[in-house]
């Protein structure tokens, strides 16, 4: 293709290093890597080409271009084997056009992107089909890789296991104790992955896993090493093709280890270089309150990180509180006009419960955002007029316990307003239809409600 990419330090230290050595951090400083590419060459071919040639290419049959990453390889990692991509044609998620959610809090042009209706469930099946690629062409080239590890919260355990055994490459994955859902764990299982349940917290497992990985045969999968990053800043580029490559004025998400908003970032940004868009879209960063390293950064503009002992939170994929992309997403953060905010237990389960009854199975974590959304229109920063993308991250079937014990009035100290409990009856006729009228009667109310509030 006669696109070339690299590694080099987030910090700006002199050097590059191949995307095929395995390198983690910046052998002069210790900074981050990122993988860079070469925009001048990149440049060369106009952007409505660019336009022209994305387009022509989502949901071909054409390996490897039906993938929603690899349509966009030129800008992933040009220099990948077509042979070596392991894919499941991850990518062109849906957008949802959250009409009635949208009427009720005063947002008519509201969308929420379901990175959740992938492969393995989450967003994360975007930047792992890069990942492990460049490790089937690194053992093919003949690094003595065994195998690929890392520590997640569940959705990266889950994507690593299911990429490495289509590729057929050993999978090693580190979990806290009981702190992701069942259906989060049992993915990996299911995938051969070999699954450590530790007793600590998603820290504590990325900091083993780190010591792990300085042993050159296993390779680290965590968002710490940027491959990740270039299959999953694809989502920016595909919600913006999806509005016929209109920029959204807003894109609100749910950050734990930081490297899904640097990722978005560094998507939308290499567009804006390229002159496929004309400006940028505001930036909201969601945290869970009990998990907020981020937003106590923010409130303190990004003079220094902030690390705290992350707190159990039902949004338990983002309860992490040493984030590791930290500078690359300030960095970020920094060429967007964005913030951060922060969300409760309760306004979490609310904000999920009330996009449930609109449609949506929406995960916690996706209520994070949807809290944080409430409050930006609450306060007027995001106006009537605007239209507004929420990144829904993971499936809520992944969390359906989560949604059980909420129906239930069974998560400590959130009271459930919306819940909606099944109703124990006799096989009795007349029981029955007093109950559906019952029913009836108050969802016309609540109709009524709605009209004359609107």
């Amino acid at each position: 293709m006669g696109y070339e990419c690299w590694f080099q330090c987030v910090r700006g230290c002199p050097g590059r290093h191949s995307v095929f050595d395995i390198i983690y951090r910046c052998p002069t400083c210790g900074g981050l890597l990122e993988v860079e590419h070469d925009t001048a060459a990149l440049a060369e071919r106009p952007a409505g080409a660019w336009r022209d040639l994305f387009d022509g290419r989502t949901r071909t049959n054409e390996w490897p271009y039906g993938s929603g990453v690899w349509g966009k390889k030129e800008w992933v990692l040009p220099s990948l084997n077509d042979d070596h991509i392991v894919s499941m044609y991850e990518g062109h998620t849906n957008l949802f056009w959250a009409q009635r959610l949208g009427q009720a809090i005063g947002v008519e042009d509201l969308w929420v992107k379901l990175c959740g209706n992938s492969h393995t469930g989450s967003f994360k099946d975007l930047g792992m089909t890069v990942l492990v690629s460049v490790v089937r062409q690194m053992i093919a080239q003949g690094a003595p890789l065994r195998a690929v590890a890392c520590a997640s919260t569940g959705d990266t355990s889950a994507a690593l296991a299911a990429y490495g055994a289509a590729a057929g490459i050993p999978t090693i994955v580190f979990l806290p104790r009981n702190k992701v859902s069942a259906a989060q764990l049992i993915q990996p299982i299911a995938n051969g992955a070999l699954v450590l349940s530790l007793d600590t917290d998603f820290d504590g497992c990325m900091a083993l896993v780190k010591e792990i990985t300085k042993d050159d045969t296993l390779y680290l999968a965590n968002s710490m090493n940027s491959l990740r990053i270039e299959g999953q800043k694809t989502v920016g580029i595909e919600i913006v093709q999806q509005f016929d490559w209109q920029v959204p004025d807003w894109i609100i998400l749910p950050v734990g280890n930081l490297g899904n908003i640097s990722a978005l970032g560094k998507g939308l940004l290499l567009m804006y270089e390229l002159g496929l868009i004309d400006k940028l879209p505001k930036l909201a960063a969601a945290q869970a309150e009990r998990a907020n390293p981020f937003y106590l950064s923010y409130m303190d503009n990004f003079a220094e990180p902030q690390v705290v002992q992350a707190q159990e939170t039902v949004a338990s994929a983002i309860q992490i509180g040493n984030p590791v992309s930290y500078e690359r997403a300030v960095k970020v953060m920094r060429r967007f006009e964005s913030l951060v905010e922060q969300a409760s237990e309760a306004e979490i389960a609310d904000a999920a419960a009330h996009a449930d009854l609109t449609g949506m199975y929406a995960c916690p974590h996706t209520g994070v955002a949807l809290a944080v959304l409430f409050k930006l229109v609450e306060r007027g920063e995001i106006r009537p007029s605007d239209r507004v993308v929420v990144i829904s991250t993971a499936h809520g079937l992944k969390f359906s316990q989560f949604k059980l014990a909420y129906h239930e009035n069974n998560l400590p100290g959130i009271e459930a307003w919306r819940r909606n409990p099944p109703v124990e009856l006799p096989a009795d006729l007349g029981d029955v239809q007093r109950t559906i009228q019952r029913y009836l009667d108050r969802q016309g109310q609540q109709i009524a409600q709605g009209a004359s509030s609107r």
